[in-house]
């Protein structure tokens, strides 16, 4: 692997390159030019040859890219690789879906461990692992090496989940929780906040809406 970091919006970009290769590979497509790769993915060709090149990789003229040797350095570069061990804290209907999500598996993670805190639901089976009890994370955190910590708990549990993760020495969250956490220097925290999409999402159907007023107003008027 180069030294040199690759940007992060790149990094953000990789895991659809990605998705969109391995679709094109199961289908038994060999190669793929830029412009095709852009158009699959909605980025311009020029983002694409330069987020690759990042990779060391510049495709061949007239060719494009090796589809399969292209998945092999994306995996590399993300550390797919290996099956990365994923804890899921929090298990209610949120908690329910994200361990039943086939799509962990095919992309190179797996369930370690599900817990909650509710006496009620530890014993429970859901996608084939036990619910254990918050309190064995210690435990699962010291067999599990690279251990990554999903949180999906509700708001005011979450700062209190996240604090036991930073303690038994996992660096890496994924956060559900409508709320930022704070973390130390070194611990990487991703947040996923559906009503923030949601609500970027109505923004641009608003927009949408707005501009066919206008245009429908300016028809009328013209006619």
């Amino acid at each position: 692997m180069d030294d040199r970091p690759i940007p992060e919006a790149t990094v953000g970009r990789l895991p659809i390159y990605l998705r969109t290769l391995v679709e094109m590979a199961e289908n038994g497509v060999p190669t793929v030019s830029s412009e095709s790769l852009a158009e699959a993915t909605g980025f311009n060709s020029a983002k694409v040859r330069k987020d690759l090149s990042h990779l060391g990789s510049y495709g061949t003229r007239g060719v494009g890219y090796d589809v399969a040797y292209l998945i092999h350095q994306i995996r590399r570069e993300l550390g797919l690789t290996q099956h990365w061990p994923v804890v899921i804290v929090g298990i209610g209907n949120l908690g329910h879906a994200l361990a039943n999500y086939r799509g962990f598996a095919e992309r190179g993670f797996r369930a370690a461990a599900l817990l909650d805190s509710d006496p009620a639901k530890v014993g429970e089976e859901v996608a084939g692992l036990r619910i254990r009890s918050v309190e064995d994370l210690p435990d699962i955190a010291a067999s599990n090496e690279g251990l990554i910590g999903v949180i999906s708990t509700p708001a005011p549990a979450a700062q209190q989940v996240a604090d036991l993760m930073v303690r038994v020495g996992i660096h890496s969250i994924l956060n559900f929780a409508p709320i930022a956490l704070a973390v130390p220097e070194g611990v990487s925290v991703r947040k996923v906040d559906l009503a923030v999409e949601l609500q970027i999402l109505t923004y641009y159907e608003q927009r949408k809406a707005a501009l066919l007023d206008v245009k429908r107003r300016g028809r009328a008027a013209l006619g």
